[in-house]
């Protein structure tokens, strides 16, 4: 199944998503359960958000996922969805 994770930051946080931008895209790429991914951008093209989707057998295990993305571990989001999504085309 395919679950869509909307992501987004926390007002201010341009330094917590920097420093912790390496070890998100290591992260990223360890896994086989991302299909898609890239950031949600402001009017300035700066960086306030995420959008993932993940390919997964269960929502526990995408909320497993999230929880050890390390952009959660160091409290980047403000608030983060999780949403079961459909593929029509692509």
């Amino acid at each position: 199944m395919f679950v869509a994770l909307i992501a987004k930051d926390k007002s201010g946080a341009q330094a917590i998503r920097a420093e912790n931008r390496p070890a998100h895209i290591a992260y990223l790429k360890s896994t086989d359960l991302v299909a898609q991914a890239g950031p949600f951008l402001d009017n300035d093209g700066d960086m306030i958000g995420s959008l993932i989707i993940l390919d997964v057998p269960d929502m526990a295990t995408a909320q497993v996922w999230v929880e050890n993305d390390p952009y959660a571990k160091a409290g980047l989001f403000g608030s983060v969805e999780l949403i079961h999504w459909n593929r029509v085309i692509g």
